[in-house]
């Protein structure tokens, strides 16, 4: 199985190199990428073409001249790995961390994992013989990276937060967990290496499979859950006959798109509503970014219809 989002890690290590394609100034298409991350068969056959990036331990392997070494094909790890005694199917373990805008995808697989006393693990300083570079440990690598490589290490966790709309009407959405008839924008953790006009358009290519046609940012908060974020907030709109959504039913347990009216009917309720039936639709709070993006919204849908 072809494993996704870092989760072959340890917990505090994920995000640290997932979706390193903003280092490589690449972008891949959002859902391609999600088919990869999504459909085991296909991440396999990608892995067949892709290129991989190798770790030990955490740490990436640089050149002298302080860049990341370059990536290996299947076939190389492959000789690799026989050369040292190790099964081929250490290759299962490698990691979907991007791909180019060419669809070639990009895997990084750390030689380091398991007990360096078994044969689960290879000895970092053969590889570093084997492959002419060095495994620097994350932190460290910050200081030898190049500029173009130097985004490798997170030092925050960015969110992003965006209210889609075509035009006349604007996209909601709901979790599972939400209480009933809360209906929110959607939002997502940035990846490392991602810009955040990435990963606005992954986040909703991904959850509701629409593609963005521009976007621009409102504002930004700090939200101390789960884990200290920066919450930063962003407008979207999609292109004429671009509005079918296609729910990722693994991510939202809802979404649909919302009028002016609507809208404005939501924001006037009171929070949470007497009511708890499903039927009612309402939306965050006034201490919520989430809030601030709606009313944006319809401060500017209502000047538009004054004006028309």
């Amino acid at each position: 199985m072809c494993s996704k989002n870092g989760m072959v890690f340890s917990m505090h290590t994920c995000g640290l190199i997932v979706h390193l394609t903003g280092i490589f100034g690449r972008e891949c298409s959002p859902r391609y990428l999600f088919e990869l991350k999504e459909d085991d068969d296909v991440c396999r056959k990608a892995q067949k073409s892709g290129m991989f990036y190798l770790f030990h331990s955490l740490a990436p392997l640089l050149q002298k001249s302080g860049i990341l070494a370059p990536p290996l094909r299947i076939s190389e790890l492959e000789r690799i790995l026989g050369k040292f005694g190790q099964d081929t199917k250490k290759i299962e373990h490698s990691v979907l961390i991007g791909c180019s805008d060419q669809l070639e995808a990009w895997f990084a697989l750390d030689l380091g994992l398991g007990n360096p006393s078994s044969s689960g693990s290879l000895q970092k300083s053969e590889m570093e013989t084997e492959l002419q570079g060095s495994f620097i440990e994350l932190r460290k690598s910050l200081f030898q990276l190049n500029e173009k490589d130097a985004s490798l290490v997170a030092t925050m966790s960015p969110v992003v937060i965006i209210l889609v709309s075509d035009g006349t009407r604007c996209l909601l959405a709901r979790q599972s967990s939400f209480p009933k008839g809360l209906y929110s924008a959607l939002s997502g953790f940035c990846d490392v290496g991602e810009t955040l006009e990435e990963t606005v358009r992954r986040e909703v290519a991904e959850e509701v499979g629409l593609e963005l046609e521009s976007l621009h940012y409102s504002a930004s908060q700090h939200w101390p859950f789960p884990n200290s974020c920066l919450m930063i907030a962003c407008h979207a709109t999609v292109g004429p006959g671009q509005t079918e959504i296609h729910i990722n039913s693994q991510e939202l347990e809802a979404a649909s798109w919302f009028s002016l009216e609507e809208v404005i009917t939501a924001l006037q309720r009171k929070i949470p509503p007497a009511s708890q039936q499903g039927s009612t639709v309402w939306v965050p709070p006034k201490l919520a970014i989430a809030h601030h993006l709606i009313c944006e919204w319809v401060q500017k849908q209502s000047s538009s219809s004054s004006l028309s």
